[in-house]
């Protein structure tokens, strides 16, 4: 299944191939210790995970030593397959929750991961100044704003990974924003209804 990562991303390089190969394992071996990924799941994992993570890859490219952070990543999304995507960017992973980072950080250490950091924290309690923040749909859009938009430089961008009908929930922000559908970039059923929302600070 990770030949569909290289067939929606041919410009790999050998050590990115390498390092998209490796993550499946490591997450049934972490999984077997700390339930991060449902079972489910785990058996559409290019799909669910790193596909969708990539997602944000298709509407937008980092640029070299930008700096983001992945609020809530829980096991590592989007933030473990996006700094795989973007080996001269900066990645910053937070979570709530103790024994999540700790996978993180295995997960990142045994890919070689050298432009990612993650730490167990509350958002509300950093100071990061991230050109951009990412996250897989933590909570109504309005909310996760309010969460995050400190930690975002002047003229920041939000990417957020969301799934079905968005339009009511983001009227709420009162402000601009733009949305893509996946289902553009990707062709399997499970993107039907995923789409990237971006929110400028």
């Amino acid at each position: 299944m990770v030949d569909l990562v290289f067939h929606y991303f041919p410009d790999l390089s050998p050590k990115q191939k390498e390092q998209f190969e490796q993550l499946q394992s490591l997450y049934i071996d972490w999984n077997s210790k700390i339930n991060v990924i449902s079972r489910k799941d785990l058996e559409n994992f290019y799909v669910r995970h790193v596909l969708h993570s990539l997602g944000i890859a298709k509407v937008h490219q980092f640029e070299t030593e930008s700096k983001i952070v992945d609020v809530g990543t829980g096991g590592g999304f989007p933030g473990i397959p996006l700094a795989i995507m973007f080996p001269d960017s900066q990645f910053h992973l937070v979570d709530s929750i103790a024994k999540k980072i700790s996978v993180v950080k295995a997960i990142a250490r045994d890919v070689g991961l050298t432009n990612l950091t993650a730490e167990q924290s509350r958002i509300e309690e950093l100071n990061l100044q991230s050109d951009y923040v990412v996250s897989r749909a933590v909570a109504r859009m309005i909310s996760f704003y309010r969460w995050v938009e400190g930690q975002l430089k002047k003229g920041g961008t939000i990417y957020y990974l969301k799934g079905g009908d968005i339009d009511e929930e983001m009227a709420e922000l009162k402000g601009p924003y733009e949305k893509f559908d996946l289902s553009d970039f990707f062709d399997e059923e499970f993107f039907a209804t995923k789409k990237v929302v971006s929110v400028k600070k």
